[in-house]
């Protein structure tokens, strides 16, 4: 496509486009496949053309955390690109590089570009004994949250015999099928029966028992994350504010994992790592204050370097994202869980 293209299909355009600014893409593909018109905007990063990296304009509540997975950099990266956030932090309105100079695309439709409509069919399930939210939207290819957006009555608990109605796209459905059919004529096989991966905690013991949970873990902190800036609130267990373990009760509970209401008894669960050992999805936990027990819990987000980073509801500052670098939690640090394996 040439810039003269573009320039015809945009001719209320500035000569010198701004950030954000947004343009019609004209699609000069002539395909004979069945198509639906829709537009695409681009926002357009301000980068200049001699290969200097992006920028990203920061946003009110907005973390170095959330921008790196936004971007699919790492922290670290961002913070060489940007040697003024050791010291600064983050500000409303400040322009940072990306170093990787990806551009950000906002996906509304527009109306004049192209794209092959993608059929979608409707499947129905009904719930089984014992079966979750996350074991249902693995099966289906879906995240929790858009099984629950399907399903807006099971967002607070799904019912045996209740009766799902899920859309996926109509390839997604043909292998679930074929997979189906797969199964039921070897079900005489037991080498044919598929290992149960939905996480379970054992109430009677001291550890979890889980099958693959890389993706569940993604989940689970893409869900505690969307919660920063909801400010803290004593005995909170909802969006209207949450103390320390309420955050952490709300979140897995979202994923039908059932947690102890306080820090120090979720403190008891999973098995005990040490901190070189910690991963994603590890509960930390924190004697604040000069406590004799532990007292505050988080969910760690991100380990590098012998730096701990996780997220938490403080006292002072509702959910965020916090560091074990930090001296406060650096002394008030006790020890670090694992419920997920």
């Amino acid at each position: 496509m040439k810039v003269k293209d573009i320039a015809d299909a945009n001719p209320n355009a500035p000569k010198i486009l701004k950030l954000n600014s947004t343009l019609l893409i004209p699609n000069k593909n002539k395909s004979t496949a069945k198509t639906k018109t829709k537009n695409v905007e681009v926002a357009v990063n301000n980068a200049p053309s001699n290969n200097i990296p992006g920028t990203h304009e920061v946003a009110s509540k907005e973390t170095l955390w959330g921008i790196s997975k936004k971007y699919n950099v790492s922290v670290e990266d961002l913070k060489k690109a940007n040697p003024q956030l050791e010291t600064e932090g983050l500000k409303i309105g400040q322009q940072i590089v990306i170093p990787s100079g990806i551009v950000a695309v906002n996906e509304k439709p527009a109306e004049n570009a192209t794209e092959i409509v993608s059929t979608e069919v409707e499947l129905y399930r009904e719930v089984k004994s014992k079966e979750t939210k996350y074991g249902i939207s693995k099966e289906y290819g879906i995240t929790v949250a858009e099984l629950v957006r399907q399903n807006p009555s099971i967002k607070k608990k799904m019912p045996v015999g209740f009766l799902l109605t899920i859309r996926v796209p109509k390839e997604k459905a043909d292998a679930i099928q074929a997979e189906k059919t797969l199964q039921e004529s070897n079900v005489s096989s037991p080498s044919s029966q598929i290992a149960e991966t939905t996480p379970e905690i054992k109430r009677d013991s001291t550890f979890v028992r889980t099958g693959t949970n890389s993706d569940l873990i993604d989940q689970l902190i893409a869900n505690a994350t969307g919660n920063i800036g909801i400010r803290y609130r004593s005995g909170g267990t909802t969006k209207a504010g949450f103390d320390c373990s309420g955050l952490m009760i709300c979140t897995f509970n979202n994923f039908d994992i059932k947690l102890p209401r306080s820090s120090i008894e979720q403190s008891r669960i999973g098995t005990k790592v040490s901190t070189d050992e910690a991963q994603k999805g590890d509960l930390i936990f924190f004697r604040t204050n000069g406590r004799r027990h532990i007292n505050h819990v988080g969910m760690i987000v991100e380990v590098s370097d012998g730096e701990i980073k996780f997220v938490h509801s403080s006292t002072h500052g509702g959910v965020m994202i916090s560091s074990t670098k930090e001296p406060y939690y650096t002394r008030a640090f006790s020890q670090v869980n694992r419920v997920l394996n």
